[in-house]
């Protein structure tokens, strides 16, 4: 038994969630290959993109899939940790715009 839930070896198994229920799991690879394809924006910028979103949501997975993914794509560390620190801003700021709505709520139950 780990002591944690990831498991770096499952990511390689990731395909395999469609084998419960396959017709979905089908229609999410097919959508996830048209996204990552060159499009309006490259498959190497989107690999950045992937980076950073996967630290906004704490995936381990999609971190190491993505670090390898960008610095396979040309991405420096300098620019993947920037991306980082992009996410980090973002969400941070997430979490200090939701203070207005506590700070509104003391401001009615102070009254």
């Amino acid at each position: 038994m780990s002591e944690h839930y990831y498991n770096k070896k499952d990511l390689a198994k990731f395909s395999k969630v469609a084998d419960f229920q396959k017709n979905l799991g089908d229609k999410f690879f097919d959508y996830y290959g048209e996204v990552f394809k060159d499009s309006e924006l490259t498959a190497r910028e989107k690999a950045l993109i992937a980076l950073a979103v996967s630290h906004a949501v704490q995936c381990p997975y999609c971190i190491d899939a993505y670090s390898s993914d960008a610095f396979e794509k040309g991405w420096s560390e300098a620019q993947m940790m920037e991306a980082v620190h992009v996410a980090c801003a973002i969400r941070g700021g997430a979490s200090l715009v939701h203070g207005v709505q506590m700070m509104e709520k003391v401001k009615e139950i102070a009254m």
